[in-house]
């Protein structure tokens, strides 16, 4: 399938699935829906290079990485970054430098 044969079945412009592939623009989830239906693929398998039938996590803490990323993947500004990475690196190594 082709990207130009995917934004058809999303019913999207080709340039619009270029903002989504490039990272100009963000998904939303109702495209990362209709994307795991178009392509056949779990949304799972979209985020994850690992077979999701009954595979499982690698790890034990593969699970709470995911919940880690996809609390600063949603960070609503810059500043709220900032502030989650300094809190991230007081917990790590216990400094602020």
């Amino acid at each position: 399938m082709t990207l130009v044969d995917l934004s058809k079945e999303l019913g999207i412009s080709h340039q619009q699935l270029q903002k989504y592939e490039t990272g100009s623009n963000r998904l939303s989830a109702g495209i990362l829906v209709e994307v795991s239906r178009v392509l056949g693929a779990s949304l799972a398998e979209l985020f994850d290079n690992t077979p999701s039938y009954g595979a499982g996590p690698r790890t034990k803490t593969d699970p709470l990485r995911a919940r880690c990323h996809q609390f600063i993947d949603r960070a609503p500004s810059r500043q709220k970054l900032v502030m989650m990475a300094k809190l991230l690196k007081v917990i790590h190594d216990g400094s602020l430098e």
